[in-house]
């Protein structure tokens, strides 16, 4: 399937792998990647720039194709690094990246001049024209339905999704709510050049995670996650567990009082604690409604096959049979 997406990033599939905090390890990205996706090394999983370019080497070990590295900006007083995360990409011959979070304009140029397409996860239109404003050569377009940070105006991808089509003149992918064969056509058809899949790859045997996380996410169905930190203006969307009912009673107690300190043992260190130790109760940790919809843990290789042969079938056989 040839679409905007495949032609920047030289993939084979219309599918990217976002990155996910303890996740997006050398394991699952290569598998995306040998499978015809965009596999994302999670830069920020990376504690070091050191590490995170031991992490590239491994990941090139295991397949040649095109990976990519998420660079996650955050609203933080002690920064990471970032000159010299992009450094490692660079000299690990990376050449896409995904960014998030804040704008990535500052990093732009020393990415550019590398010669290094951006990717940038955005939740609304403003924000995706921004990006492209700022040189990003494709937006990830991020409905309310999706795990992680939804942004603040609510808006799901039956809506989003045509609005960025209208707007944007750069290529963009949908992400949030993506899981299946279906998803990627009303994609395509909502104006996307394709789809973003975090929760998805979650659940699939080459994910890096335990396997509580996966089953957890096999049983949940979509009226299992939960939205936190709201008041804060920090939304993310996580999979409802003790720890999150947790969190959720403490914002009920503080009301408009709430502050970072007050949950700060549920959201702070949990994802080791979740993904490599399978405490699921540990905190809050990003899960997408679109986890009603996942049901198996198959190999990133059948699940991305399963994909690219349904839409030929739905797009084929259903969409064309009705025309007269």
């Amino acid at each position: 399937m040839k679409t905007r997406i495949t032609e920047l990033f030289g993939i084979r599939h219309p599918i990217i792998q976002g990155g996910m905090h303890y996740v997006g390890f050398a394991e699952l990205a290569a598998a995306v990647s040998a499978a015809g996706g965009l596999g994302i090394i999670t830069g920020l999983t990376q504690k070091t720039p050191e590490l995170l370019a031991r992490e590239i080497a491994r990941c090139r070990d295991m397949t040649d194709r095109p990976i990519g590295v998420n660079l996650t900006f955050l609203p933080t007083f002690s920064a990471p690094p970032y000159a010299e995360y992009i450094a490692a990409i660079v000299e690990g011959g990376v050449r896409i990246v995904e960014t998030a979070g804040r704008s990535p304009e500052a990093y732009m140029p020393a990415l550019k001049a590398a010669g290094i397409k951006v990717i940038h996860k955005c939740t609304s239109v403003r924000h995706a024209l921004k990006a492209q404003q700022i040189g990003c050569d494709a937006v990830s377009v991020d409905g309310f339905e999706c795990g992680g940070h939804p942004g603040e105006d609510d808006v799901p991808n039956m809506i989003l999704l045509p609005r960025a089509a209208d707007e944007l003149s750069i290529p963009f992918v949908a992400s949030g709510g993506m899981a299946d064969a279906r998803s990627l056509v009303a994609a395509l058809a909502l104006g996307a050049d394709g789809i973003n899949m975090g929760t998805r790859f979650i659940a699939t045997q080459e994910a890096p995670v335990h396997e509580k996380v996966k089953q957890a996410i096999v049983q949940a169905s979509e009226l299992d996650t939960r939205l936190i930190m709201r008041r804060l203006r920090n939304t993310e969307r996580v999979l409802r567990n003790a720890g999150v009912d947790r969190l959720l009673e403490i914002e009920r107690e503080k009301g408009e009082a709430l502050q970072i300190a007050d949950i700060y043992d549920q959201v702070a260190g949990v994802y080791p604690k979740v993904m490599a130790e399978g405490e699921l109760d540990a905190g809050a940790w990003s899960c997408g409604m679109v986890a009603g919809l996942i049901d198996d843990v198959p190999t990133v290789q059948a699940l991305i096959d399963g994909i690219m042969d349904g839409a030929h079938r739905i797009i084929r056989e259903r969409l064309e049979g009705m025309l007269g």
